[in-house]
């Protein structure tokens, strides 16, 4: 978080408060040029095309963020997050980068750290993947590990003011790091991918909401370049999103995890932004393993539970698509790799033990793609 200003001196014509040293100055202007420069060297995230059947008039486009320097949708906001905090000065070349992170963030600003030279701590629960930290501790980060994940929050605040620290803070400043009018956000690389496709505009875009900083960027640029895209958010068991979002609670909280990483929080955060969003749809978590496994089978991309939350949700609009007669197209994202899952959702054994059967949700999926009749299992 920001540091708190201190007292103001009384003014005086002859003295001068320098706090900014040429050398300080110096190495921020060359921490901003290395962020910039990894963004200058990556081309963007792939576009890829679903098939579906040909006759239904639908194209499903899915953007795929695992392929970022570190694999996933966070590199992103990683970049945003950092080049917010050297901008406004609270980073500096002997600051210590602590954030609250299940993991894929946490990837994601370790490299960035690493990249402009600071030493960074990834606050978070003791479930996280094996292979989430892992990553982390490649990029020279060190995991801290709390018990409940509504402590990540306060034990964060803790460690950046034992040390000094800079609190990242993702849950508060996503929505406010990321230029959401364009800049090469996200929204904007999606409408310039599909500028040669047959329905440019899509009719929906799919995501799900972790800080809330990726569906606040785009549902702010679908409204601010007057675009009839609507934005659909998809959200997990245990989240307070989907509950918040309809009872218009901004405190709403269910104080439980959610099992699908990346996205899913206990309380409703700072960054989230209910106000853009035109659908939510809450989604349970053995249809997001039953998805996420049906696109690697289907096309051979390995993706995360995140992505099969999204895909079960497009599997409801596209269905619902069908039943208007609307022709059209769907985007939704490839949020991360599957790489970092395969002790957890693509293991059948982890999947039993949590109670979970997505037997039920696949087959729904397949008969969709058979005969284009949507029946989804009872909730």
């Amino acid at each position: 978080m920001p540091p708190e200003s201190p007292d103001s001196p009384e003014p005086s014509d002859d003295v001068w408060v320098d706090r900014c040293s040429a050398s300080a100055r110096s190495w921020a202007d060359e921490a901003v040029r290395k962020v910039v420069a990894d963004a200058n060297r990556s081309a963007d995230t792939h576009l890829h095309v679903f098939p579906l059947p040909p006759e239904w008039g639908i194209d499903l486009y899915l953007k795929d963020e695992s392929v970022h320097p570190t694999g996933s949708l966070k590199h992103r906001l990683a970049r945003s997050l950092f080049l917010y905090g050297l901008a406004n000065g609270w980073i500096t070349q002997d600051t210590t980068i602590v954030e609250a992170s299940s993991g894929s963030t946490a990837v994601s600003e370790a490299y960035f750290a690493q990249l402009i030279g600071l030493e960074f701590i990834a606050v978070m629960p003791r479930r996280t993947s094996p292979e989430k930290i892992a990553l982390i501790e490649r990029h020279g980060g060190r995991c801290h590990f709390v018990d409940s994940p509504p402590e990540m929050y306060s034990e964060a605040e803790r460690l950046a003011a034992e040390t000094g620290g800079h609190y990242m803070d993702q849950f508060t400043y996503a929505e406010r790091a990321t230029d959401w009018r364009g800049n090469n956000n996200i929204a904007e690389s999606i409408f310039e991918q599909l500028g040669m496709e047959r329905y440019p505009c899509p009719d929906w875009i799919v995501v799900g909401a972790g800080t809330g900083g990726t569906s606040a960027t785009i549902g702010r640029y679908l409204r601010y370049r007057r675009l009839g895209t609507r934005l659909a958010v998809v959200d997990p068991e245990n989240s307070a999103f989907f509950p918040g979002w309809v009872t218009g609670a901004p405190d709403y909280a269910t104080g439980m995890p959610s099992r699908i990483e990346g996205i899913g929080r206990p309380r409703m955060e700072p960054s989230f932004v209910p106000s853009v969003i035109d659908l939510m749809m809450p989604v349970p978590d053995a249809a997001s393993i039953a998805a996420m496994r049906h696109l690697a089978d289907r096309t051979g991309l390995s993706a995360g539970g995140s992505t099969g939350t999204n895909l079960w949700g497009v599997w409801h609009l596209v269905a619902r698509m069908l039943d208007e007669g609307r022709r059209g197209s769907v985007v939704t994202l490839i949020c991360d790799g599957g790489e970092r899952y395969q002790h957890s959702y693509y293991d059948d054994a982890w999947v039993a033990d949590r109670g979970l059967d997505p037997a039920p949700y696949r087959d729904a999926i397949d008969r969709l793609l058979a005969d284009g009749v949507w029946h989804p299992p009872a909730p």
